[in-house]
Formats: C-alpha cells, sequence, structure tokens
C-alpha cells in the first residue's frame, strides 16, 4: 500500500475533492471524483508487477490545489506557467482554451502580427497569458518566451514549404524561395526548443509528433516529423511524445478538404483508389490529452501517448462519407499517385496550398497508430505506450461531430431540407 500511494505526487491531495478508498484481498484502488463529474481510477495488484491497468489516476488543474488562489479553474491561480510554442495551428487553439479553462499561466508565441493569435486572448482570464514574438531562426528571442516557464510545449509543425517571390538580376527577374521549408518546421525547430529546455533546465517537455512520423516513408514531411521526434529525445530525453494520427474538428484539413475540392475541381481525386486506411481522431480529445498531461506531467516523463479515433477508414469511405453530409456530388475518380502529382505541382504554389505532392505521398500510405487496441491494452507496463483512453480520454466518432461544421456546405443550407422554415 506505501509503494502506490508514494506514486501519487502530493498535489493529489485536494481539499475539495470527494475520495473513496477500498482494499479488497490483494489489491488496492483508489478512486478520485472531481467537481465537474469526472472520476477516473488506478488499480494496483500485488500478484504481480507487470500487470496492465487502465485510466492513470490523474489530478485536475481544474479542481482546486492546496494554497492555491481563487476556486480552482478559470479565474484561478493554477501555480503552472507553461509555455506553449505553435499556439496560432489547428491544434493549437484547442489546447489553449483547456490551458485558460484551467487557470495556468500560458505563455504564447507566435513569429506574426497580434491579428494572428487575437482568437486566443478570449480564452484567458486577465494577466493569465503573454504573448510575445519570436524568431525561430533566433535562439535568444525563443529562451525569452520560455522564459520561467514549468511545462513546454511543442506543437510547431508544417506540412509544405512557405515560399515568396524574390527579386533577381536576370531573366525572369523573379524567383520562388523557401523561407520555411518543412524539414526547419519539423526538425530545425523543435530540436532548437529541446536544447533550450535543457539548458534551461525546464522541468518538462511536450512535443506533439504525428503517427505517419516513419523513416521509410515517401513522405518528406512524415519522415521529417520522425527525425524531429529522434532531435528532441536526443537533446531532451525525458520528453513526452504525443503521436496523434489525423485530426478532424471544425477547421480540419481531412473532411473539409474533401468538401472544399468538390467545389473547387470538376473531379475530386482519390490516390491510387483511395483505399489507404487512416484512423481520425478529434481534436479536442488531443487537446484534452495534453492538458491531462499537463496536469501530472512528471508521471509521463520520456513515455508516448499515442491518440487516434474508434474506427479506420480509407479515403473513399471518408470522402462518400462527406457528400453524404453536405449533399455534393462531384465526379469521384481513382487516379494513380504519380498523375494526381502533376495537378499538385502546380496547386503547391498557392498560399495555403490545398495540395502539394509530398500531401498525395502521404495520401498513398496508411495513416494508422502503431498497434490494434487489443495491443495497446496487452502491453506490459515496463515501457508502456500510453493511449488517451489510458488518461481518461475516450475517442469520439467521426460520426458524432462532422455534421456541426460540414453542413454549410449544402446548398441553402441544413434548413432547406426541413418543413417549416420560411
Amino acid at each position: 500500500m506505501s509503494s502506490l500511494l508514494t506514486a501519487f505526487p502530493r498535489r493529489l491531495v485536494r481539499s475539495t475533492l470527494p475520495r473513496s478508498a477500498g482494499t479488497t484481498s490483494g489489491s488496492t484502488t483508489i478512486v478520485i471524483g472531481g467537481r465537474r463529474g469526472d472520476s477516473f481510477s488506478f488499480s494496483s495488484s500485488s500478484s504481480s508487477s507487470s500487470s496492465s491497468f487502465g485510466v492513470v489516476d490523474l489530478p485536475r488543474i481544474v479542481e482546486r490545489r492546496p494554497n492555491e488562489t481563487g476556486r480552482g479553474g478559470r479565474a484561478s491561480d493554477a501555480g503552472v506557467k507553461v509555455c506553449v510554442f505553435g499556439a496560432t495551428g489547428f491544434l493549437g487553439r484547442y489546447v489553449c482554451s483547456g490551458l485558460g479553462s484551467n487557470g495556468v499561466l500560458t505563455y504564447i508565441g507566435s513569429r506574426e502580427d497580434e491579428f494572428a493569435y487575437r482568437h486566443l486572448r478570449t480564452m484567458f482570464e486577465l494577466g493569465r497569458s503573454k504573448f510575445q514574438f519570436y524568431s525561430s531562426r533566433d535562439r535568444q528571442s525563443m529562451a525569452d518566451l520560455i522564459s520561467d516557464a514549468d511545462i513546454v510545449i511543442n506543437l510547431v509543425g508544417k506540412y509544405y514549404d512557405t515560399k515568396a517571390l524574390e527579386d533577381i538580376p536576370k531573366f525572369p527577374y523573379l524567383n520562388y524561395k523557401v523561407s520555411t521549408s518543412i524539414h526547419e518546421a519539423n526538425v530545425t525547430v523543435p530540436r532548437t526548443i529541446a536544447e533550450l529546455c535543457k539548458e534551461m533546465q525546464v522541468d518538462n517537455l511536450i512535443h506533439v509528433s504525428s503517427a505517419a512520423a516513419n523513416p521509410n516513408s515517401s513522405s518528406a514531411w512524415a519522415r521529417a516529423k520522425y527525425e524531429g521526434e529522434m532531435a528532441v529525445l536526443d537533446a531532451y530525453p525525458w520528453a513526452t511524445v504525443v503521436r496523434p494520427t489525423q485530426l478532424f474538428g471544425h477547421e480540419d484539413r481531412l473532411l473539409n478538404w474533401f468538401a472544399n475540392a468538390a467545389q473547387r475541381f470538376p473531379v475530386v481525386p482519390l490516390v491510387d483508389g483511395g483505399h489507404a486506411l487512416t484512423q481520425p481522431v478529434w481534436v479536442d480529445d488531443v487537446a484534452r490529452t495534453i492538458n491531462r498531461i499537463v496536469d501530472d506531467p512528471e508521471r509521463f516523463e520520456g513515455r508516448r501517448v499515442d491518440c487516434f479515433g474508434p474506427q479506420d477508414y480509407s479515403y473513399a469511405e471518408l470522402a462518400k462519407f462527406v457528400y453524404d453530409i453536405t449533399g455534393q456530388e462531384p465526379t469521384l475518380s481513382s487516379i494513380p499517385s504519380a498523375v494526381v502529382k502533376y495537378g499538385a505541382s502546380i496547386l503547391q504554389y498557392e498560399g495555403n496550398p490545398m495540395l502539394t505532392p509530398d500531401m498525395v505521398d502521404l495520401m498513398s500510405e496508411d495513416y494508422l497508430p502503431e498497434m490494434t487496441a487489443e495491443g495497446y491494452a496487452a502491453q506490459l507496463q515496463g515501457g508502456k505506450v500510453f493511449t488517451m483512453e489510458n488518461l481518461g480520454v475516450n475517442a469520439t466518432p467521426i460520426e458524432k461531430v462532422a455534421f456541426k461544421y460540414l453542413h454549410r456546405f449544402r446548398k441553402g443550407g441544413h434548413f432547406i431540407l426541413a418543413g417549416g422554415y420560411h
């Protein structure tokens, strides 16, 4: 019993948390319930030290901590400082929303002007966030942003080379130059962040990689994600690595991609028939998982957390699912990846490209977690790869969320299909 209790940090005990503990022969169970109705349990059996366990018993910052200012959660001081790189991205806004709700003092860096992050300001109480400019090529500006943070979260990533026009002295007098490459965004920047965290003795680093990270992938982005993950672990070996599959949500580039493609193109291509599999996960589930890690980061030091949805689909199935919701009737065509790359080689020069040759490579490969759900559950405790379920986050089915943001693609909106609206 004493060895079990030492596994729980002191912050776990709170005056406002109802607790109940029961002991049966050969096992000990602790159940903790929160003010919002959350309940997570951890069970340990004395009969086998290698037995797997289900949900990790995590504290909630939203519950009041000892000596905390306020009642806990928003408008309180949770006593935790978190620095977020990549906060203005798709996943970043959801992570910041959770940090703001939990009363975390958050340092947010941006390489753009204040209009790029103004939507994040409303997620925090006055004085509970700091917004600061930094350059990914200026090491000192990144160190200034990290400052005295207890935890650093790296969400920086880019799926295409950012390009810009520059003048050249010879014909044609203009040239496209790469301002930020896939390698710089996914390898160089994460390595720099990890090195700074080690130099500045930051307590914990959470690095978001990808389930597609693979040194043998045909996609340069997937290879860069793997290289970046290895670079982070080399510089900061006790970093927590989060590996999500493809994200879906209101601002996604998965389901929205099919709906937008139906509006823009006469034919929507299914790369190599759309037979490759993907297991998308709701972006809010991944953000909640990251916030649970922030609750007790020491428990996940040097560990990996895989995030994935409850079901895998082929890209062809996802396309039909999207068009069933939107009512669009595009022509779906199975096109070899080599042919799709011809069109993608032109589209890649858009400011925010809808399709690039590297995306075609990625869509021709399976985008799945490393193991099945059964495989994760069968792991031994030593070296265990955690999943969202272990942190008390149940994967949300795609059909429960997709309609909320895809119905806008319907002609006339969703009211046109119902009687009584005028």
